[in-house]
């Protein structure tokens, strides 16, 4: 699938800001069954954007404007083609060994209540990997309840669990936690997600600080245009003998052609696809606009 994207994040203040400091984690990087076409990323600000790579191999542009700044805007586009890998993961920069993704954040903490929920599936042995972690998507999806609002619910593990409700960055915590606590590595995976009904909404967004982090859930229905408010985030979790494979806990199912990875971390701010600050000036208002659709033309395997 040959996917289109369109990504605009405009960040207006009352009273112009004396400066700003970001990070993004707005560009995709090639793996098996991704293929970056072409991608470009442009900000408002007077600065220079250099990409680097984080700690994890991810594409990141850090740039810091001095003021005075009424409005920003990040600007992200391009076209990315896809294949179904049934959610193996394969290909991708891996800096760590996968016990390093057993680590507990403070996002991604299991508290009482969910190590008694995780306790039910069990620990399980090497060949029991994969079936326990299709059981564990499947009984997160039909126990918590996806919710657009983050106003209204917890982005980490336990208020998310705890209300049995979250958007897709809560569930995402809620599925690593779950799995590291049954001796799973597992990491939190932010990008976009090819839909058709287009519903989405930020995470986050706050003032003297922001954490941006999509979320869309799958509507499923015919290919069309798709305008949307954020991206999306799922979770990946390593199988013996099979490696990573992409798991989407707030649709039900493993990853597919539909679906573009961006960045991974140990949780959502380490994968956030737009985080920093602000200083002086007055309150923060925040816009997101997004846009994926698949592209008129596709590639014939």
């Amino acid at each position: 699938m040959r996917i289109c994207v369109a990504h605009e994040t405009v960040y207006r203040y009352d009273t112009p800001s004396s400066g700003v400091i970001q990070t993004l984690r707005l560009t995709p990087r090639n793996h098996t069954g991704q293929y970056v076409v072409n991608w470009r990323i442009d900000v408002s600000a007077d600065c220079r954007l250099e990409p680097q790579e984080d700690a994890f191999g991810n594409i990141i542009h850090a740039f810091s404007a001095g003021g005075p700044i009424s409005e920003l805007r990040l600007f992200a586009e391009g076209e990315v083609e896809t294949q179904d890998t049934a959610g193996v993961m394969r290909g991708a920069v891996e800096r760590f060994p996968p016990s390093l993704f057993l680590r507990e954040t403070q996002l991604t903490h299991a508290d009482e209540a969910i190590l008694a929920y995780a306790a039910q599936f069990g620990r399980p042995a090497a060949a029991d990997t994969l079936p326990v972690l299709h059981h564990l998507l499947a009984r997160i999806y039909d126990d918590i309840t996806f919710d657009a609002e983050p106003a209204t619910t917890g982005a980490n593990a336990a208020e998310a669990f705890a209300g049995k409700r979250g958007t897709c960055q809560g569930v995402t915590h809620i599925f690593v936690a779950v799995a590291r606590t049954l001796g799973v590595p597992a990491r939190y995976v932010s990008g976009y997600l090819h839909r058709s009904d287009g519903t989405a909404a930020p995470d986050g967004g706050q003032a003297q600080s922001q954490s941006q982090d999509g979320c869309a859930q799958d509507g499923g229905g015919r290919d069309g245009d798709n305008a949307q408010d954020g991206g999306h985030a799922w979770a990946e979790a390593h199988v013996p003998d099979l490696g990573w494979v992409g798991f989407d806990p707030v649709n039900g199912v493993c990853i597919t052609d539909r679906y573009i990875r961006v960045a991974v971390g140990l949780d959502g701010l380490g994968a956030a696809r737009v985080r920093g600050a602000y200083y002086g000036g007055g309150r923060e208002a925040m816009d997101v606009k997004l846009r994926v659709i698949q592209a008129s033309w596709q590639t014939r395997g």
